[in-house]
Formats: C-alpha cells, sequence, structure tokens
C-alpha cells in the first residue's frame, strides 16, 4: 500500500501530456485530408463519410464526457487512466491495418471513447493532487499545451503524410509512452477522509448527495457560451484573410498560428492572476478582450489589423478556458469530480461543435464573414452582462481551499 505520495512536477507533467492526445485525434490527420477523400472515393457517400474521420471523436468527446466522469469516480481514476492510453494507441494506429472505410470510422468512434476518458480523468487527477494556486496554474498550463501542440501536430501530419495516407496514424501509438509516464509518477487518488489502514481502491461512489447542480448548471451553460467564441479564431481567420486578399493557403495557415500564439500567452497571465482575481472580474475582462478582437477584425480592411485582432481575441480567450475550468473545479468534492469534470468538459465540446454553426449563421444574416465578426462582438457582449452577474461568486479558488478541497497525498 502507497501513501502519502507528494504530487511533484513530474506527476503534473505526466498528467498534463494526455491533453495533447485529444489535439492529436483531429488536427494530426487535417494534412491528408484530400489524400483519404482520394482514397476513398468509390465509396457511396464518401464526401460526407470521409469527413466523419476527423469529427467522430469530437462528437464522443461532447456526448460520452459525463459518462466517463461517472466511471472514473466508481471505478478509480488512475486504473480508468491507463486502460484508456491502451485502447487509445490500439484503435488509433488501427487504420495502418484497415482498408475498409467503415471499419476505420468505427475505429474513430473507439478512438472518441478513449479521448472521453483521457480527457476526463486526466483532468480530475489534477484537480485530486493539487490545490490552489499550484491546481490553478496546471489547469491553466492544459490550455496552453492543447493549443501549442495543435501547431506540432498539424506539422507533423504533414510530414508523416508524405509517405501516405496511413502514416499520421502510427502518431497514436505515442499513447504508450504517456501510459508509462502515469504508471510511475502517478497513484490512485484518494479522499482523505479515507483512514490510512484501508487499501487503495476506488470508493465505488456513484452518489448525488451535495452535488451543486444549481452552480455547475450555471458554469456548463457559461462554458458552451463562452467555447463558442474561444474557436471562433481558429476555426475562421483563414477564411477572413482569404476575404481580405491573401491566397496562399501556407500563409494564411502560418498567420493565424503566428496569433493563435494569444492564447498559451492568455493563460500565462491567468496563472499570475487566476487565483487572485474574482471570477466575475476575470469574466468581465476576458469577455471584453474577446468583444474587442472581433471588432478590430470586422473593421480592419487589411491584413494587419485583422491579425492584430485575432491576436487581441486570443490573449482573451486563454484567460477565458482556465477560468472557467478551474471555477468548477473549486466547487467539486473529490467524490464526484470527475462527474462534474465531465459535464464541463462535454459543455466545451458541445461549443466547439455550435462554433462553425453560429458563425455561418451570424455570417448569411450579415453579409459575409467580416460582417459576422462584427456580430459575434455584440454577441461576446452579453458575457459582460454574465461577467457581472458571476462577480457575486467567490474567486475560483476560494470554494477549493474552504469548501472542495482534497489535500495533495493521496
Amino acid at each position: 500500500m502507497t501513501r502519502h505520495h507528494e504530487a511533484g512536477f513530474m506527476t503534473g507533467v505526466s498528467l498534463l501530456l494526455p491533453i495533447t492526445l485529444t489535439t492529436m485525434a483531429i488536427v494530426l490527420l487535417t494534412p491528408i485530408m484530400p489524400n483519404l477523400m482520394a482514397q476513398f472515393a468509390e465509396v457511396p457517400n464518401h464526401e460526407y463519410l470521409v469527413p466523419m474521420i476527423l469529427t467522430f471523436p469530437s462528437l464522443c468527446v461532447a456526448l460520452l464526457c459525463p459518462f466517463a466522469g461517472m466511471l472514473g469516480d466508481y471505478f478509480g481514476r488512475r486504473r480508468l487512466l491507463l486502460f484508456s492510453f491502451i485502447l487509445y494507441a490500439i484503435v488509433g494506429v488501427a487504420p495502418v491495418y484497415l482498408d475498409d472505410l467503415t471499419h476505420i470510422l468505427i475505429s474513430r468512434i473507439c478512438v472518441g471513447v478513449a479521448e472521453a476518458l483521457i480527457y476526463v480523468l486526466s483532468t480530475t487527477m489534477i484537480g485530486d493532487y493539487y490545490k490552489g494556486a499550484s491546481r490553478d496554474k496546471w489547469l491553466a498550463a492544459q490550455t496552453a499545451f492543447a493549443s501549442m501542440s495543435a501547431l506540432l501536430f498539424f506539422n507533423l501530419g504533414g510530414i508523416m503524410g508524405e509517405s501516405g495516407w496511413r502514416g499520421p496514424f502510427w502518431a497514436y501509438a505515442s499513447a504508450l509512452v504517456m501510459f508509462a509516464l502515469v504508471w510511475k509518477f502517478t497513484w490512485e487518488p484518494q479522499n482523505d477522509a479515507h483512514s490510512e489502514d484501508e487499501t487503495e481502491h476506488a470508493p465505488h461512489n456513484l452518489s448525488w448527495e451535495g452535488f451543486p447542480w444549481a452552480k455547475m448548471a450555471m458554469i456548463v451553460v457559461i462554458t458552451v457560451y463562452g467555447s463558442i467564441f474561444f474557436y471562433t479564431v481558429q476555426i475562421q481567420a483563414p477564411s477572413g484573410l482569404a476575404e481580405l486578399g491573401l491566397t496562399s493557403p501556407a500563409e494564411r495557415g502560418f498567420l493565424t498560428s503566428i496569433a493563435s500564439i494569444g492564447v498559451p500567452l492568455g493563460t500565462f497571465f491567468y496563472s499570475r492572476i487566476g487565483s487572485k482575481w474574482a471570477v466575475g472580474r476575470l469574466l468581465l475582462m476576458e469577455f471584453a478582450l474577446l468583444s474587442a478582437g472581433f471588432a478590430l477584425m470586422a473593421k480592419a480592411g487589411a491584413v494587419t489589423g485583422f491579425l492584430f485582432g485575432c491576436f487581441v481575441n486570443q490573449v482573451g480567450a486563454g484567460l477565458l478556458l482556465p477560468t472557467l475550468l478551474v471555477w468548477s473545479m473549486s466547487i467539486l468534492k473529490f467524490e464526484f469530480r470527475g462527474r462534474g469534470t465531465g459535464f464541463w468538459q462535454s459543455a466545451f465540446a458541445l461549443g466547439q461543435f455550435l462554433s462553425p454553426v453560429v458563425v455561418t449563421f451570424a455570417a448569411s444574416k450579415a453579409g459575409g464573414l467580416l460582417g459576422a465578426f462584427l456580430v459575434l462582438s455584440i454577441g461576446a457582449l452579453g458575457g459582460v452582462v454574465i461577467a457581472l452577474g458571476a462577480g457575486r461568486s467567490p474567486r475560483a479558488t476560494a470554494d477549493a481551499t474552504s469548501e472542495a478541497e482534497v489535500p495533495a497525498h493521496g
């Protein structure tokens, strides 16, 4: 029996790296989509089915995160996370050996199941091991790491795709490295209320007693609302640059990635101020930055001004995500932290799904994409009203310290 573990740097790193697997599931394969379309051109309805190779994992995350949290609360988070890495590696690499599109799509659904488990459980375990400002910094680092890894995987997918469309799928085997790290540097989280002589088994808890339904519902709604704005620049900026006359796809992608550096910069700012500012004050600043960025994008009229607007927007986005995640963590006790984290991450994935739908609708009503950005700027101002309402809430770490905190030892 292993007790009195201390969550150090390598524990955090071993739980930080798995967030890249959720990014990998989509971004890695983007450069080879033309190859996949050509490979399965003979398949009926391939123009609809092939893009699902990218979208199925995200859909699974949106639908399954709450259930992943329930399983983690019941069976134990670490053992289930270790199983998820093995599953992710096997089904992720499977298309290397598959020729039938239906079989590949089934493997992608399984990737989504593993991704939902990894996404929820790694984040929940950070909440289990760390507290206060330390927890804030590790959760903020997740956001920054996911954003930066997207740039890596986009290029890696293109390089590995040079050998054929099967090449990038080998990268999914990297989950085995994360399995080894989690195996070595983590332990099964335990509620400190458990006595010292208890064995390290999961508490098999699925009770909802004491679950903060009202607060969680409020955070979930704000998360869906905010995540629609979070993904807009990353998805729509290249198209906006095209409307401004930039014809090179490579140049549009590069400039968008430069502007997106605002996300990790925003999370860095959060790591400095997040534990000191009240939730309402943080949200007020974040939605104001999102709104200002969209307005600059809409009115710029030139590439330089447009990119500056993108950057301002992305700084706000980088601040917003850890604010919402830490806020949700701060109200969740150990017994149902997995389920609460699952609800939050499902809400964030739903916003990701809705983002292009909202932008397309706004563009149809505002005379194009640049007009849609102005509509989004006004919409983001609605977040200011939300921030004023949330201003009565304690700072994100206050509840964690006084109500829901679990010491860093196992």
